[in-house]
């Protein structure tokens, strides 16, 4: 029995019990840049990879804004993203026009989770490929979800996606305990820490491929690009294998060849 006899289509179970196409879709996540997220008792932060497409290219968007407390990273198709966060940003408009207050951001989730669950089930459409964290603040306090393509979604301490981002875990495993009690600029040193995990040993963070988003406890959602990331980026030591590989006398590594873009 040959796999290409059971990923034709979203409704088609193999005989394992596996639906080919969402794994497909769960694949395109890792192809995406990576992206982090963490929160103490008062913040939520986000911290993203930005990629060019080429040297002509902006580097593009990856933390989106979605409400005054509430936004979004992505790891993925992008265009899925958009479409993604505009039902979110409609779903936050009408409970501030209908109840006057902002969305709930579980209620946020699990909205979501519905509207993703949807073309996993029915013939001819596919699921998004884009897995998406959602960092807000509410009567709750800081909140950190994750979404994948299966239309799950998981209420975290912690957690990275997108590609290499199994490194990025494991170090938000090992320190995870001291994200509860850490002061902002600390919470966001170590999801910048997190983060550099996922690049090759000869990269390092810059200005213009990280961005930053931060919300909290009397601090709506902001997004930090290019200059606003160099207070942030100050005080990230430098790597120590980076110091090896590249002496100040030696040319800069080549870059190596990414990923195509998703």
């Amino acid at each position: 029995m040959f796999r290409n006899q059971y990923d034709n289509d979203v409704t088609v179970w193999s005989p394992q019990g596996r639906i080919h196409q969402i794994e497909y879709a769960m694949e395109a996540v890792k192809q995406g840049s990576a992206t982090v997220g963490l929160k103490s008792r008062s913040h939520a932060v986000l911290v993203a990879l930005k990629r060019a497409q080429s040297e002509l290219a902006a580097h593009q968007k990856k933390i989106l804004h979605v409400d005054s407390h509430v936004g979004i990273s992505i790891a993925g198709l992008t265009a899925d993203a958009r479409l993604l966060c505009n039902f979110m940003r409609q779903e936050c408009l009408d409970s501030r026009f209908v109840f006057d207050r902002p969305l709930p951001v579980s209620r946020l989730v699990t909205l979501i989770g519905s509207k993703t669950q949807i073309p996993t089930q029915r013939y001819g459409r596919r699921p998004y490929g884009v897995g998406l964290l959602i960092a807000g603040y509410d009567d709750m306090g800081p909140h950190i979800f994750q979404t994948c393509p299966s239309a799950n979604y998981f209420d975290c301490k912690a957690m990275s996606i997108g590609a290499r981002s199994q490194s990025a875990r494991t170090y938000l495993e090992r320190h995870m305990d001291t994200f509860l009690d850490c002061e902002l600029n600390d919470l966001v040193q170590h999801g910048l820490r997190g983060l550099r995990e996922t690049l090759p040993a000869e990269q390092d963070l810059t200005t213009k491929n990280v961005s930053i988003g931060i919300v909290g406890k009397d601090m709506e959602f902001t997004i930090y690009d290019d200059g606003d990331v160099a207070s942030f980026l100050e005080g990230l030591e430098e790597r120590p294998q980076r110091r090896v590989a590249q002496p100040d006398d030696e040319p800069a590594a080549e870059k190596p060849e990414e990923p195509m873009e998703l």
